[in-house]
């Protein structure tokens, strides 16, 4: 329990003028694009959605992304209901 809660303090997003966001504690890229970027970070699935969108910065290893372009929007949603039984996090998202 220890370690899930000290990882979890691991994760930030900083914004800077809708232009560039760093995001740290990312386990994994699951797509992205120049209008969205998804996100798996410690604290949940993490949507980006904008204009120009580019992934400049990705390391895995430590968990950092950097994204520069406009920003528009910032969603999360819980990883454990990221895919389940009520179906996919796309599908959830546009009901």
């Amino acid at each position: 329990m220890e370690e899930r809660q000290a990882m979890a303090v691991t994760h930030r997003l900083s914004l800077n003028g809708r232009k560039k966001a760093l995001v740290t504690g990312v386990k994994d890229v699951l797509s992205f694009d120049a209008n969205e970027v998804l996100l798996e970070t410690e604290m949940g699935i993490l949507m980006l959605r904008g204009d120009e969108l580019h992934v400049n910065r990705l390391s895995l290893e430590k968990g950092e992304v950097d994204i520069e372009g406009r920003v528009d929007s910032m969603n999360y949603s819980d990883a454990g209901t990221a895919v389940g039984k009520e179906g996919s996090f796309f599908g959830r998202m546009f009901r």
